[in-house]
Protein backbone atom coordinates (compact mmCIF):
# COMPACT_ATOMS: atom_id res chain seq x y z
CA UNK A 1 0.00 0.00 0.00
CA UNK A 2 1.68 3.45 -0.68
CA UNK A 3 0.13 7.04 -0.89
CA UNK A 4 0.57 7.59 -4.75
CA UNK A 5 -1.41 4.15 -5.81
CA UNK A 6 -4.32 4.32 -3.08
CA UNK A 7 -6.95 6.88 -2.33
CA UNK A 8 -7.09 9.14 0.71
CA UNK A 9 -8.44 7.98 3.42
CA UNK A 10 -12.20 8.34 3.23
CA UNK A 11 -12.93 9.04 7.12
CA UNK A 12 -16.45 9.52 8.45
CA UNK A 13 -19.00 9.21 11.35
CA UNK A 14 -19.58 5.84 12.53
CA UNK A 15 -23.02 3.62 12.81
CA UNK A 16 -24.21 1.30 14.67
CA UNK A 17 -24.02 -0.75 11.57
CA UNK A 18 -19.86 -0.38 11.74
CA UNK A 19 -20.26 -1.64 15.24
CA UNK A 20 -18.23 -5.00 13.94
CA UNK A 21 -15.79 -3.83 11.96
CA UNK A 22 -14.80 -1.55 14.94
CA UNK A 23 -14.86 -4.34 17.35
CA UNK A 24 -12.22 -5.94 15.23
CA UNK A 25 -10.34 -2.93 14.65
CA UNK A 26 -10.59 -2.26 18.32
CA UNK A 27 -8.98 -5.82 18.96
CA UNK A 28 -6.21 -5.17 16.96
CA UNK A 29 -5.55 -1.85 18.58
CA UNK A 30 -5.73 -3.25 21.87
CA UNK A 31 -3.35 -5.93 21.15
CA UNK A 32 -1.01 -3.91 19.14
CA UNK A 33 -0.87 -1.48 22.75
CA UNK A 34 -0.16 -4.56 24.79
CA UNK A 35 3.36 -4.36 23.73
CA UNK A 36 3.25 -0.87 25.56
CA UNK A 37 1.00 -1.42 28.41
CA UNK A 38 1.09 -5.38 29.14
CA UNK A 39 -2.01 -5.61 29.51
CA UNK A 40 -3.40 -9.17 28.48
CA UNK A 41 -7.15 -9.87 27.50
CA UNK A 42 -9.47 -10.77 30.00
CA UNK A 43 -10.01 -14.72 30.30
CA UNK A 44 -13.05 -14.44 27.98
CA UNK A 45 -9.91 -13.70 25.43
CA UNK A 46 -11.32 -10.01 24.36
CA UNK A 47 -9.96 -6.81 25.83
CA UNK A 48 -11.36 -3.95 28.06
CA UNK A 49 -13.19 -2.12 25.66
CA UNK A 50 -14.84 0.31 27.88
CA UNK A 51 -14.39 3.44 25.49
CA UNK A 52 -15.53 1.58 22.60
CA UNK A 53 -18.37 0.53 24.24
CA UNK A 54 -19.34 4.26 25.00
CA UNK A 55 -18.83 5.33 21.85
CA UNK A 56 -20.95 2.29 19.98
CA UNK A 57 -23.51 2.62 22.56
CA UNK A 58 -24.25 6.65 21.78
CA UNK A 59 -23.20 7.46 25.57
CA UNK A 60 -23.53 11.33 25.61
CA UNK A 61 -20.60 12.94 24.23
CA UNK A 62 -18.98 9.86 22.07
CA UNK A 63 -18.60 9.74 18.82
CA UNK A 64 -16.49 7.19 16.61
CA UNK A 65 -15.18 7.73 13.19
CA UNK A 66 -14.52 5.06 10.84
CA UNK A 67 -11.57 5.22 7.50
CA UNK A 68 -11.33 3.67 4.90
CA UNK A 69 -9.42 3.01 1.70
CA UNK A 70 -10.91 1.65 -1.42
CA UNK A 71 -13.63 0.56 0.57
CA UNK A 72 -11.70 -1.36 3.08
CA UNK A 73 -11.14 -0.14 6.65
CA UNK A 74 -7.75 1.28 7.58
CA UNK A 75 -8.51 3.20 10.54
CA UNK A 76 -10.81 4.78 13.83
CA UNK A 77 -10.78 7.57 16.15
CA UNK A 78 -12.76 7.52 19.18
CA UNK A 79 -13.67 10.96 20.50
CA UNK A 80 -15.19 12.21 23.47
CA UNK A 81 -16.49 15.48 24.69
CA UNK A 82 -17.92 16.51 21.20
CA UNK A 83 -20.00 18.46 23.09
CA UNK A 84 -17.84 19.88 25.27
CA UNK A 85 -15.24 22.88 25.49
CA UNK A 86 -12.15 20.42 25.22
CA UNK A 87 -12.43 17.38 23.02
CA UNK A 88 -10.29 14.38 23.59
CA UNK A 89 -9.37 11.92 21.09
CA UNK A 90 -9.74 8.73 23.39
CA UNK A 91 -8.27 5.98 21.09
CA UNK A 92 -6.50 5.54 17.42
CA UNK A 93 -5.97 3.40 15.27
CA UNK A 94 -3.88 2.49 11.90
CA UNK A 95 -4.15 -1.32 10.47
CA UNK A 96 0.06 -2.00 10.20
CA UNK A 97 -0.40 -2.16 6.36
CA UNK A 98 -1.67 1.45 5.98
CA UNK A 99 0.68 2.54 8.60
CA UNK A 100 3.81 5.19 7.21
CA UNK A 101 2.01 5.83 3.92
CA UNK A 102 0.41 8.96 5.29
CA UNK A 103 -2.80 7.52 6.11
CA UNK A 104 -2.78 8.11 9.83
CA UNK A 105 -1.55 11.91 9.70
CA UNK A 106 -4.42 12.31 7.44
CA UNK A 107 -7.13 10.82 9.17
CA UNK A 108 -6.08 12.39 12.66
CA UNK A 109 -6.14 15.55 10.77
CA UNK A 110 -9.03 15.40 9.45
CA UNK A 111 -11.34 13.96 12.71
CA UNK A 112 -9.42 17.13 14.65
CA UNK A 113 -10.71 19.51 11.54
CA UNK A 114 -13.96 18.38 11.90
CA UNK A 115 -14.46 20.34 14.98
CA UNK A 116 -12.47 23.30 15.53
CA UNK A 117 -11.79 24.28 18.91
CA UNK A 118 -9.07 22.85 22.08
CA UNK A 119 -8.10 19.07 21.66
CA UNK A 120 -6.08 16.84 23.79
CA UNK A 121 -4.35 13.74 22.65
CA UNK A 122 -2.91 11.33 25.26
CA UNK A 123 0.03 8.89 24.61
CA UNK A 124 2.68 6.94 26.49
CA UNK A 125 6.36 7.84 25.86
CA UNK A 126 6.95 4.23 26.14
CA UNK A 127 5.54 4.23 22.83
CA UNK A 128 7.54 5.52 19.97
CA UNK A 129 6.09 5.78 17.48
CA UNK A 130 3.27 7.56 19.38
CA UNK A 131 5.39 9.72 20.60
CA UNK A 132 6.66 10.77 16.99
CA UNK A 133 3.44 10.62 15.48
CA UNK A 134 1.57 12.87 17.67
CA UNK A 135 3.75 16.12 17.80
CA UNK A 136 3.12 15.87 13.60
CA UNK A 137 -0.05 15.72 13.39
CA UNK A 138 -0.37 18.70 15.80
CA UNK A 139 1.95 20.88 14.27
CA UNK A 140 0.37 19.94 10.76
CA UNK A 141 -3.12 20.88 11.73
CA UNK A 142 -2.34 23.58 14.94
CA UNK A 143 1.05 25.11 13.73
CA UNK A 144 2.56 26.19 16.67
CA UNK A 145 -0.85 26.37 18.72
CA UNK A 146 -0.25 23.25 20.85
CA UNK A 147 1.78 22.34 23.50
CA UNK A 148 2.81 18.97 25.31
CA UNK A 149 2.45 17.75 29.26
CA UNK A 150 3.25 14.98 31.33
CA UNK A 151 -0.08 14.16 33.63
CA UNK A 152 -0.40 11.31 36.50
CA UNK A 153 -2.43 8.20 35.28
CA UNK A 154 -5.50 8.43 37.28
CA UNK A 155 -5.39 5.51 40.14
CA UNK A 156 -1.99 4.59 38.85
CA UNK A 157 0.70 5.14 40.89
CA UNK A 158 3.36 2.66 39.78
CA UNK A 159 2.48 3.93 36.35
CA UNK A 160 4.39 6.10 34.46
CA UNK A 161 2.61 9.71 33.63
CA UNK A 162 1.01 10.22 30.48
CA UNK A 163 1.79 12.63 27.86
CA UNK A 164 -0.90 14.84 26.62
CA UNK A 165 -0.70 17.06 23.55
CA UNK A 166 -3.30 20.04 24.25
CA UNK A 167 -3.76 21.87 20.72
CA UNK A 168 -5.99 24.54 19.17
CA UNK A 169 -7.83 23.98 15.91
CA UNK A 170 -8.85 26.76 13.48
Amino acid sequence: MTTSSHPRPDVRIATAADADVLERLWALFRHDLSDVTGELPRPDGRFRDERLRAALDGAPGWCAHLAAVDGRPVAFALVRGVDSPVRVLSAFFVARAARRHGVGRAVAADVLRRTPGTWEIAFQDANPAAAAFWPRVAADVAGDRWALEHRAVPGGRDLPPDAWIRLRVA
